[in-house]
């Protein structure tokens, strides 16, 4: 070992001080890759739980990361024993020039702290909005939904976020908190149509596919209510009246979850048409025209 040792130093100008450092980084590294190895091979053997199994990984590479920068930084540093000095000369030198990535660290840190969102969650920041399926140092990631897709589904695009937008755009989470949207849907009836009996039908449809909504709301909204001031004074579905041009506007608010959406609207419409389809009495309304004939229509002249 002492003669490979003094033929690197002899032929590849490397001193054994520094021979002795990158052996034992080289050590550390290992070692931890191997214990992260280990430690996941033991956790994908006991769930199957994907959310799981990614939340470990991901804490497991932050562990060993921050250790192997500690231990390999200590071998390499010695000179600077103090580990705040250290950080203090490091965060010095690039915060000027190194802006943007600072940014997405310490939004990244605000992440891992506050937990604005996290994985799984359906978000909305700036003009992207999505699902959570990765966050890394610098950036998360999104599977993102609606633009050109309607009623929320997914695109099938990932859209790649700086963490460093956190702390500067508008974040909405439909997954933290209360845990419910709000959606409505616009029933608009002609004016000959028997309107009172169609916004009973309507509060029938609604009451039928959102009533065991709102029972499992109430307890959301008392545990939201710990954290949060939100307040609702009702959450069953409503059906509210009011007049358009073209005829009298039914709206159904009601209570869903955010990634059922589209599927709520489309079974309450279903069931809207059957019921409408059995009353003669109501007809729904669309824009139309109206030609005046005014030698047939109009008064005579004398």
């Amino acid at each position: 070992m002492k003669g490979l040792s003094l033929w690197i130093q002899d032929y590849a100008y490397i001193s054994s001080d520094l021979q002795i450092k990158f052996f034992s980084s080289a050590i550390i590294i290992i070692l931890l890759w191997f214990v992260r190895f280990v430690v996941l091979k033991m956790v994908w053997r006991n769930t199957e739980d994907v959310k799981a199994r990614y939340n470990w990984r991901k804490g497991l590479t932050y562990l060993a990361v921050i250790i192997g920068v500690f231990l390999v930084g200590r071998i390499w540093l010695k000179g600077i024993e103090s580990v705040a000095t250290f950080l203090g000369l490091l965060s010095a030198g690039i915060a000027i020039a190194l802006k943007d990535i600072v940014a997405n660290v310490a939004g990244w840190l605000f992440i891992v702290w506050r937990r604005p969102l996290s994985i799984g969650d359906r978000i909305q920041i700036g003009d992207y909005r999505g699902d959570v399926i990765d966050i890394r140092l610098f950036q998360f990631t999104l599977l993102e939904i609606g633009n050109w897709v309607d009623a929320d589904q997914s695109t099938g695009r990932i859209i790649h976020i700086p963490n460093g937008m956190i702390l500067s755009r508008m974040l909405a989470n439909y997954s933290k908190g209360f845990q419910y949207i709000w959606n409505e849907i616009p029933v608009l009836v002609t004016f000959e149509s028997d309107w009172k009996k169609a916004r009973k039908i309507l509060s029938a449809v609604a009451d039928k596919h959102a009533e065991h909504i709102s029972k499992a709301a109430e307890k959301r909204l008392k545990e939201a209510s710990k954290k949060f001031m939100i307040f609702y004074s009702t959450l069953t579905p409503t059906v509210y009246v009011s007049v358009k041009e073209s005829g009298v506007m039914l709206t159904i608010r009601y209570l869903c979850e955010p990634r059922n959406r589209r599927g709520s609207e489309q079974a309450i419409w279903e069931n809207i048409l059957e019921e409408f389809g059995k009353n003669a009495d109501i007809d729904l309304a669309y824009p139309t025209q109206r030609f005046y004939n005014n030698l047939k229509e109009g008064s005579r002249k004398v």
